[in-house]
């Protein structure tokens, strides 16, 4: 993965945030209850838990949204039951698309992504065609010294350090997200951006041709309610990506 692939792909992101802030909150709710589900209704004890309800509360989801998301992942209060699955594809110029998708009716969602891939200028590919491409670890986006930042990530047990952007990525294996997240809060430093995710083993570099096809293409899948998130390997320089973001 390119340095500034990851943080350009943050910056476009918040952009669009704003503009969706409610089917934001949804997707956020909707990933604390399934992590309640699955691993029980204590953050302490259970890390998927805590990182969905970190992200949730980062969003500015009232507290109210995430106790009732998590109860009705434990079953006190009645709720949908939701099913994870993934699909994966291909965007104009051959950048690789990982979709996540949490869905309480597998046909609408499927039906909706490959009608959003063909609409578009995607390909949708069999599984296992660019899943081996990407692999779950922690990241962080960390603002402050270099020494200071790269010794406490040595410290944490983080497995890399990268600049980018004028900030640093910190890379880490996704069971050790929590701890190098407390380690770098606990040393002061603010954090931009942290959260376990997909990060691809390579990337595609894409010129200002083709990014607005290949962001065409993730924005719309990430309109869909039953899409939680889009994994991709694209590489689009900065200078490009902000001026796509001036145009939108």
């Amino acid at each position: 993965m390119s340095g500034h692939s990851k943080w350009s792909t943050i910056k476009h992101k918040k952009g669009a945030k704003d503009a969706k802030r409610g089917k934001l909150f949804a997707k956020l709710v909707k990933m604390v209850e399934v992590a309640a589900r699955e691993g029980g209704g204590d953050p302490n004890g259970n890390a998927p838990l805590s990182n969905a309800i970190d992200k949730a509360r980062a969003a500015s989801v009232p507290n109210d949204n995430i106790e009732r998301a998590i109860k009705r992942g434990t079953g006190e209060v009645e709720g949908a039951h939701y099913e994870e699955m993934y699909y994966e594809g291909y965007a104009p110029g051959g950048v690789a698309l990982y979709v996540q998708i949490l869905t309480d009716n597998r046909n609408r969602a499927s039906s909706d992504v490959r009608s959003t891939f063909s609409r578009n200028g995607g390909n949708l590919g069999e599984p296992g065609s660019v899943s081996y491409l990407f692999e779950q670890k922690g990241y962080l986006l960390v603002d402050g010294d270099e020494e200071e930042v790269m010794l406490v990530a040595l410290e944490s047990g983080a497995e890399d350090v990268r600049l980018s952007g004028g900030m640093f990525e910190v890379i880490c294996a996704a069971s050790d997200f929590s701890a190098v997240k407390r380690a770098f809060e606990e040393a002061g430093f603010g954090l931009d951006h942290a959260e376990v995710t997909q990060l691809p083993s390579t990337s595609v570099p894409v010129d200002e041709k083709a990014a607005p096809k290949v962001l065409r293409l993730i924005d719309a899948l990430e309109d869909l309610d039953d899409v939680q998130n889009v994994y991709s390997n694209f590489d689009i320089a900065d200078d490009v990506m902000a001026e796509l973001a001036a145009g939108s």
